[in-house]
């Protein structure tokens, strides 16, 4: 039986691991290198990392670093963060990363989505979009770590990255993210509705309950990140994952065509 999969989304800033809550305020975990050799002692399936510090600094990808984090990493690993042309994506490939990221310069030159998937396949490109509410409740796409919003459908942006070449979709609600208080079903549900890629949810995750709730409202994987780098809601930081039992309580997905492109660790 196809199993969930269940991905810590882990938060580069400059060179450390940071958690933030609703894409603000964030709190220091560690250094990425020792956090992969834990996760790998746990058998982790799939890690990504988003570098928050890239674009908002207008720099590329810190290479030097993706390159020491897939040296030390056994599994598959996503980068995203200041990702701008194919031959950014080609270079962090390169470094033996299997999946690239992309937000911003989805926006700013859509079309980099086609020249990534055209080299390298729909599966080897995320499209990441980020949702959070206005003071009126109503619902915008962001970019730039949330601080810029796009007068866009969610939903209309979520198929146009999959008609542009995207072969998954990383859906995170930026009022839930950090806070253990669940993911947004709703937000789910219409999303994984409308596409025919698997949609990763992300933003709110606090239990096993939570996954579970995510993929009953039509996701394919989970990202996570509070529940595995701190021991409980305002607790210290504790890396961890969830055990065999209760991975065991998640559905398997509807549906999740999501490959690991060939040559993959």
């Amino acid at each position: 039986m196809l199993r969930t999969r269940v991905i810590p989304a882990l938060l580069l800033r400059d060179e450390s691991l940071v958690k933030t809550e609703r894409f603000g305020r964030f709190r220091y975990i560690g250094d990425p290198c020792n956090t992969v050799r834990i996760f790998n002692e746990l058998e982790v399936d799939e890690l990504a990392f988003l570098d928050i510090s890239a674009t908002p600094a207008g720099r590329a990808p810190n290479f030097a670093l993706l390159e020491d984090i897939a040296s030390e990493c056994f599994m598959p690993l996503a980068y995203g963060g200041g990702i701008r042309s194919g031959e950014d994506a080609a270079r962090v490939f390169g470094i033996g990363f299997e999946k690239v990221i992309v937000n911003s310069q989805a926006f700013e030159r859509p079309e980099v989505i086609g020249e990534i998937a055209r080299v390298f396949g729909n599966q080897a490109v995320v499209a990441s979009i980020d949702v959070r509410r206005d003071w009126r409740g109503k619902e915008r796409v962001a970019s730039r770590g949330g601080r810029k919003r796009h007068r866009v459908d969610v939903v209309d942006w979520a198929v146009e990255m999959e008609r542009r070449g995207a072969g998954e979709i990383l859906l995170t609600s930026i009022d839930r993210e950090g806070t253990w208080a669940g993911f947004d079903l709703d937000l789910i549900t219409r999303v994984s509705s409308a596409v025919s890629v698997p949609v990763i949810a992300q933003g709110g995750a606090g239990t096993v309950v939570d996954l579970k709730c995510a993929v009953g409202a039509g996701a394919s994987a989970v990202a996570v990140g509070s529940m595995v780098v701190f021991q409980g809601k305002g607790k210290g930081v504790l890396v961890s994952f969830p055990g065999a039992a209760d991975l065991e309580m998640i559905p398997a997905p509807f549906r999740d065509t999501a490959t690991v492109p060939e040559g993959a660790k």
